[in-house]
């Protein structure tokens, strides 16, 4: 079974995801354009019991768009937002799909908050 790797920009909090993502999700909503700082964040789904977490983290428990708390996983040393749990779907970790480092790592199917979209980004379909 494929091993994924994830990491925060120092290396100190790390992730290992066991298996492909249950799904791979572009978020355009105003939240996550502030935590990343971009026009959207990208996140992996995978099942909580397939993760393995090593490293040190802070917490930040922010209400959603939906209503639900969302608690994000940072470093404490170089601050990167790696993992986060929503409190609407206990199963499963989102992975910021920019802590695996890897251009092959499979595509979003999906966008949500597209009403939040920068009309000049493209979404998938």
């Amino acid at each position: 079974m494929k091993i994924r790797a994830a990491s925060c920009a120092c290396g100190q909090l790390r992730l290992s995801c066991e298996g492909e993502p249950v799904s791979v999700s572009l978020c355009h909503c105003l939240e996550c354009q502030r935590r990343t700082g971009s026009t959207y964040g990208i996140a992996a789904f995978f099942p909580r019991s397939k993760i393995s977490i090593s490293g040190v983290f802070s917490d930040y428990s922010r209400p959603s768009d939906s209503g639900y708390a969302v608690m994000h996983h940072f470093c404490p040393g170089c601050g990167s937002t790696v993992f986060w749990e929503p409190t609407r779907k206990p199963d499963v970790v989102a992975v910021a799909v920019g802590a695996f480092a890897d251009p092959a790592f499979p595509a979003p199917t999906k966008s949500v908050y597209r009403e939040h979209r920068h009309p000049w980004v493209a979404a998938p379909e």
